[in-house]
Order: C-alpha cells, then sequence, then structure tokens
C-alpha cells in the first residue's frame, strides 16, 4: 500500500455514518458555506437523506452540478471508480476545477472497501490519495445501532475522526458512556463534538490520517484500561503455551476465548455493551527480528485480513537507527523508514489493532516470539 504523498494528488475524505447521524447537513454546508475551496462531494444516491433538493433540482440527467461557492456536488448511480474517473477527466479537459474530493457513502455502508479502492484500483491511485475516515456518529441513537449493527461498530473501527452528532440530546453521563464505548472500538480516532453539522472544516478535511507517520496517538483513557489490566494479568503471561503447534492449532479455537478475555477486561461496568469490534495495543521496549516480524505480520494479515479493520505501529528494530512504520486496511499493509530515534527518547515499540474478533493472545504470544 503505497502511502507516501505527492504534491498533486487530490485529497479525498470518506464521510461515512448511521443513517440519521447528520452526515447530509454537514455536507449541505459544505457545499454552500464560502470556505473559499473547490471541493468535489460525490453523493452516494442509495441513501434515504439526499443532498437539499433544491441544489438539485437542475437537470436530473446532469449528474455533475457546480455550486455558487465553487464546489462540485457528483451523485453516483454506478461505480465510485467512475465517478472519480470522470471528475478527473473533466479536470484534466480543463472544464471543472477542485482540488479536494468528499465521498458521502450510504448510511448502512462498510467503509472498508471503498478505502482499499484508493489503493487497488491503479487509475484512482494514479490521481487521489486517501487523507482519512470521517465518521458521523449520532450522540442519541449510537448506542442502540452499536448493539443492533455491525456496519456501525465498523464505520467506528474505521475512522480517523468521529463527529458526535446530536449531543444537545442527551445527557452528560449518556455523552460520556458513549465516548468510552466508541474508544473501546477505536482509540487512534479523535472524537469532536459537531451539533447541526457545526464544525471547523479543519477538523473534516486535510487529517493525514492514512500518512505514513510516526504519529500514534492513543486514547488516554484506553491506555489507563489497557495498562491497568496488563498489570493485573503479568502473572498469567508465566504460565502461557511455548508449544507452537498447541498455538497454531488453537488458533480458530481461541478466537471467542481471547475476545471474552478481552471483554472481562474493559466492559466490566459495561457488560451489556460488549462489541466484536474493538481494539488492544501491543507495546515492547525489546527490539524486533526483522525476518521473524516481517513472516510473522504478513501470516497475520492474510489469515485475520478480512477481520482486521485498521492497524497501525511504529516499531523498534535490532540493528535500525530509525523507526519502521507501518499501517494498514484489511489485507493491504503499508510500511516505511521513519526519523531517527532521538538519543534521549526511550525506544519501544507501539501498535494498534482494531478488528473483528481478533484473538489478542495470539496477536501478542507470536509478536513477543519475534522479539530479539
Amino acid at each position: 500500500m503505497n502511502m507516501m504523498r505527492t504534491m498533486n494528488l487530490i485529497p479525498t475524505t470518506i464521510l461515512t455514518g448511521f443513517l440519521g447521524a447528520g452526515k447530509t447537513t454537514l455536507l449541505n454546508r459544505i457545499l454552500r458555506e464560502p470556505h473559499g475551496l473547490k471541493i468535489a462531494v460525490i453523493e452516494n444516491e442509495f441513501g434515504q437523506e439526499n443532498i437539499d433538493n433544491e441544489i438539485l433540482v437542475q437537470d436530473s440527467n446532469e449528474q455533475i452540478i457546480e455550486m455558487n461557492n465553487g464546489c462540485i456536488c457528483c451523485t453516483v448511480r454506478g461505480d465510485l471508480i467512475v465517478a472519480l474517473t470522470t471528475l478527473m477527466q473533466r479536470k484534466t479537459a480543463g472544464s471543472l476545477e477542485f482540488d479536494y474530493v468528499v465521498i458521502e457513502t450510504t448510511g448502512l455502508a462498510n467503509p472498508g472497501p471503498v478505502a482499499q479502492t484508493f489503493f487497488v484500483d491503479e487509475e484512482v491511485g494514479l490521481h487521489y490519495m486517501l487523507d482519512a475516515v470521517v465518521t458521523v456518529v449520532d450522540g442519541r441513537h449510537a448506542m442502540q445501532q452499536l448493539d443492533e449493527h455491525e456496519e456501525a461498530q465498523r464505520q467506528v473501527g474505521f475512522a480517523d475522526k468521529i463527529l458526535l452528532s446530536k449531543t444537545d440530546l442527551v445527557s452528560s453521563e449518556q455523552l460520556q458512556q458513549l465516548k468510552s464505548r466508541l474508544v473501546r472500538i477505536n482509540p487512534r480516532a479523535s472524537i469532536a463534538i459537531a451539533d447541526f453539522g457545526k464544525i471547523a472544516l479543519t477538523e473534516v478535511l486535510n487529517l493525514k490520517g492514512f500518512n505514513l507517520n510516526a504519529k500514534l496517538e492513543l486514547d488516554p483513557e484506553f491506555l489507563q484500561e489497557q495498562a491497568e489490566h496488563d498489570h493485573e494479568h503479568e502473572h498469567d503471561d508465566e504460565h502461557g503455551h511455548d508449544d507452537e503447534h498447541e498455538h497454531a492449532a488453537c488458533a480458530e479455537n481461541c478466537t471467542d476465548q481471547a475476545h471474552h478475555h478481552y471483554d472481562t477486561q474493559h466492559n466490566h461496568h459495561h457488560a451489556h455493551h460488549s462489541d466484536d469490534i474493538a481494539a488492544f495495543v501491543y507495546k515492547s521496549q525489546r527490539a524486533f527480528n526483522t525476518e521473524k516480524l516481517d513472516y510473522f505480520l504478513g501470516g497475520l494479515v492474510q489469515v485475520y485480513g478480512p477481520r482486521m479493520l485498521r492497524y497501525k505501529g511504529v516499531l523498534f528494530m535490532e540493528h535500525a537507527d530509525r523507526k519502521v512504520i507501518f499501517q494498514g486496511v484489511h489485507q493491504i499493509m503499508g510500511t516505511d523508514i521513519g526519523a531517527k530515534w532521538d538519543d534521549e527518547e526511550l525506544k519501544e515499540s507501539k501498535m494498534v489493532f482494531i478488528g473483528k474478533n481478533l484473538p489478542k493472545e495470539i496477536f501478542i504470544q507470536g509478536l513477543d516470539q519475534c522479539l530479539v
């Protein structure tokens, strides 16, 4: 996955969120406000809510409509790749001007395949680069939606940024409960309030969520819970499996067990809201052996890739004075060499994995075996 940033690529944001969360309110603001940016909004037409009709009253055969603030609205009845290619052809021909793209997915969509398009379709990859996945979460109905729909959990798990809407309709305690749950699913997404679509565009665009950089910011509350749990279970690890065959054989069987183990630590006070999609962190101050780690990560992504939504790591490798950075979406993984470790900096590998029923124990034991 080449996530290197080139000047002439058009940055693209995927805007996702469950039905009624407020994506369209936000889009209507982008398409109307005098922000001075030329943004092309690609709207998937299968949703129940569309961009305001008065914007689209023009000839319905025309897929691409220019706004008076310089933005463009492109309604897609078919393939996203076709829409992106058409926009680029018109830009190249000089008949359209835009320097940013926002793609709105339908309310029930899984953002995974949309994100993967940017790394697997050559034509798209030549002209566009994925900036971030932004998920709008309905402050009032999200608890129920997360309980009932895996798509809602996926939209949260894929996010680089979460925008909470309708927070005026819930108590601060309910809001805190929701935030805690969102953080357990995805500790790497920052959360902002966006009632009635009111939010600065800098909170939505140019977030650089897919940049291969050495920043791995995780929610402090999540890290605190994780640390407490690790401390409680340190003595358990001394009696772990050493037999690799047993280890491999239990790969599938361990899944539920490991997931349950994860839930008990995090959800003891939210027992009725345990999500299939959740995150965990791996840390070590011992260096990795490059060959072993390459082999193990390659295998993980092949076996568990369909269940891994987003993952990222900043790694301490043996014989290397620079950090190694990797991140991925499902089976598509990109790596890069980062900056040098500072002399006074703590050399530590830190990884986060977000996925569906991931067997945490297998990941951790396997990574431990790749250490020098």
